[in-house]
This record gives structure tokens, C-alpha cells and sequence, in this order.
């Protein structure tokens, strides 16, 4: 899968002109190194949500679950971007019309919560719609997919189901987790979060 993004960012907003590189609360100016700490911050901070999950009230969660994942690394964490990205050539939502989209998911998260737990298709169809339209927000500056699969989770532990869009060593999930929202087929992701999800045995 391509991973050609591009930001109309003229004022370096969120990089460093020099290094290319998303500024960061620590100062890290080498790539690799970068990507070690913020994973690894990220890693701790999801763990946090596993024992202590909290509850999706609405969009507005997706920016708590988005500040307690950055925190240790971006300013911005849980702050909605002020830049444009595309990928392959496709514009992703336009920041002048989020509270729009906000609205729009709010709903369909609303729509969520009104299903029958043990309609598992149903549910299922449901997620990938919320995970569609919230993909094609792409709201951050960075860490929109990890995000965004925390997000679906804890949704779907609401209705007593786990869900791991992000299995370890599972080329096939991932490929259908990208191929479905990069190109936002609804059919692809239903498919994957029917075959995913299970009844959650406490």
C-alpha cells in the first residue's frame, strides 16, 4: 500500500523546516529515534485504556483518546489539525467543514448504540461506517489510524464485544484494514470487523 501523503502546510505548522520532521515535545530531530519514542509512548498510554477503558460519548472522545495517546509527544495532541493532507491524489475532509462531519458521526455513533447486542452483522455494518467517515476526517496531524482503532474498540466494548483492528503479525488484517479505508470500501470493512469481533467473555 502507498503511503504518498501530502500537507499544504507553507508556514510549517507542525514540522521543523530543517529536520522535516513533526516538531516534538522532546526535541528529537532524528527520524528512527522518533519513531521509537513515540511508539513506544504510545504503546504505554494504549495499555492505560485497556485497564482503565473509558466510554464513547461521541466525537468529542476521539480527541481524548487522541490527547492521551500523544500526550508524551506532540503539543497538539488531541487538537483537530488546521492543515490539509491527501493521500494518493484523495483529499481527505476539508478543515472548514468539520463541525459538519463532527455532527454526521456524532449521529451514526448514536445510531450505534441503538443496535441489539447480538446483532453481531448489524453491529458490524455499523463500525465500518463510523470507522469510514472517521478515516476520511483524518482529524489529526498525525496518529489518525491508531487512534481511530482504539476509538472502534472501545465502541464495540460498549456492546460487550472485542474488537483488535491491529492483531499482532496479521499481514491479512492490516491489508484489509488499509485497502478498506484507503479506499473507503464499506463492504471490505464490514467483512473484516464481522470476522474480528467477538462476544466478550467476563
Amino acid at each position: 500500500m502507498s503511503n504518498s501523503y501530502k500537507y499544504i502546510d507553507p508556514d510549517y505548522t507542525y514540522t521543523d523546516p530543517k529536520t522535516g520532521l513533526l516538531r516534538n515535545l522532546q526535541d528529537i530531530t532524528d527520524s528512527e529515534v522518533l519513531l521509537f519514542v513515540e511508539s513506544s509512548a504510545v504503546t504505554k498510554r494504549l495499555q492505560e485504556f485497556y485497564e482503565n477503558p473509558i466510554k464513547i460519548k461521541g466525537i468529542d472522545t476521539l480527541f481524548e483518546i487522541h490527547k492521551q495517546l500523544f500526550q508524551d509527544i506532540y503539543v497538539w495532541a488531541g487538537k483537530k489539525r488546521t492543515v490539509e493532507i491527501s493521500k494518493d491524489g484523495k483529499q481527505f475532509f476539508p478543515t472548514s467543514h468539520f463541525d459538519n462531519a463532527f455532527r454526521y458521526i456524532d449521529l451514526l455513533i448514536s445510531e450505534f448504540k441503538k443496535i441489539p447486542k447480538d446483532n453481531k452483522r448489524k453491529l458490524a455494518e455499523k463500525l465500518a461506517e463510523i470507522l469510514d467517515n472517521v478515516n476520511y476526517l483524518h482529524p489529526f496531524r498525525e496518529g489518525n489510524g491508531r487512534t481511530q482503532r482504539e476509538f472502534l474498540r472501545l465502541l464495540a466494548l460498549e456492546n460487550g464485544l472485542t474488537l483488535n483492528l491491529n492483531p499482532p503479525d496479521n499481514k491479512s488484517v492490516y491489508e484489509q484494514y488499509m485497502k478498506g479505508t484507503i479506499e473507503s470500501e464499506l463492504i471490505t470493512l464490514t467483512e473484516l470487523i464481522s470476522k474480528l469481533i467477538n462476544t466478550n467473555k467476563k
